[in-house]
């Protein structure tokens, strides 16, 4: 697909103009309303594709759970079926909010033998909607001290489960991936962070980590690259734990396996393999 209508995509979902706009600079360079329209369905997420892993996959068992210490916070808690004490990992949305990708990575999380969170940021506002545009106004409205009372109210929560080992990790995904570098930076019982694409904090906010980081990023992706030295000069002047991987010609949200635009699948089976043996090290 043209580059210019992934990166004119890219500027509409992350709040750089209205749908109309959007549709109107498309059709521009499609050549024509129709062709625009039929270009559509592979810019955005499918999520008729979102079920990789059941809800009634005998492995796990899901519940949506109110979190405590945040009024109206909630959660989808899906755990394995495997008993025992085990590590806990809050897994968080893009900025479309909970949706049935988000998920069915949770499912995932869940099947590998975390104990797993989808958090919904939007829950105190009544839910994420399915309507996505109107899901990522909601989470333009959204107050940084909110946003990380809620990951630090999740934290809490998931290390006070009884079937919980108290190790909490956070994997997070392009709005979700930024919240998680945001988290680690504000929470000192975060034992790991994993962050696709995600926004990096400022440098003199790293020496804050306490947790282990794992960052990946897609290599077409500048937007969000840009940021990438200075964050890492920072983490290896702290001398924090850390790993930084940047997966050569795929895009922002390689990971969404819903978009057909911009999932990459050996990228992301990489990055989730390598995602999973970190986390089962660093919160054993």
């Amino acid at each position: 697909m043209d580059r210019r209508i992934i990166d004119l995509y890219d500027d509409f979902t992350h709040g750089g103009m209205n749908r109309r706009t959007f549709i109107d600079r498309l059709a521009s360079l499609a050549g024509s309303t129709a062709a625009a329209t039929a270009l559509l369905p592979m810019l955005q997420n499918n999520y008729a594709q979102a079920q990789t892993i059941a809800e009634t996959d005998p492995r796990i068992v899901a519940e949506m759970v109110d979190i405590p210490g945040a009024p109206g916070l909630k959660g989808y808690l899906v755990k394995p079926k495997t008993g025992g004490k085990l590590p806990a990992v809050i897994v968080i949305h893009e900025n479309r909010g909970l949706n049935p990708h988000i998920k069915d990575v949770t499912r995932h999380m869940a099947a590998e033998g975390f104990l797993a969170l989808g958090l919904d940021y939007l829950s105190p506002m009544g839910g994420t909607p399915a309507d996505e545009d109107k899901g990522r106004d909601m989470i333009g409205t959204l107050k940084q001290p909110d946003v990380l009372a809620y990951g630090r109210a999740a934290v809490a929560y998931l290390k006070g489960l009884p079937d919980s080992n108290g190790k909490v990790g956070a994997m997070g995904f392009c709005w979700g991936g930024g919240a998680v570098n945001a988290l680690a930076v504000a929470e000192p019982d975060l034992a790991a962070g994993i962050a696709y694409y995600g926004g990096q904090p400022k440098a003199e906010d790293v020496p804050k980590i306490k947790a282990a980081m794992m960052l990946h990023y897609g290599g077409l992706d500048q937007r969000i690259n840009a940021g990438i030295p200075a964050y890492e000069a920072a983490l290896k002047q702290g001398g924090k734990t850390y790993e930084i991987f940047v997966y050569e010609g795929v895009d922002h949200a390689f990971n969404n396996d819903t978009n057909a635009a911009r999932f990459d699948k050996t990228a992301s089976d990489l990055a989730w393999s390598r995602t999973v043996a970190f986390l089962k090290k660093q919160l054993a």
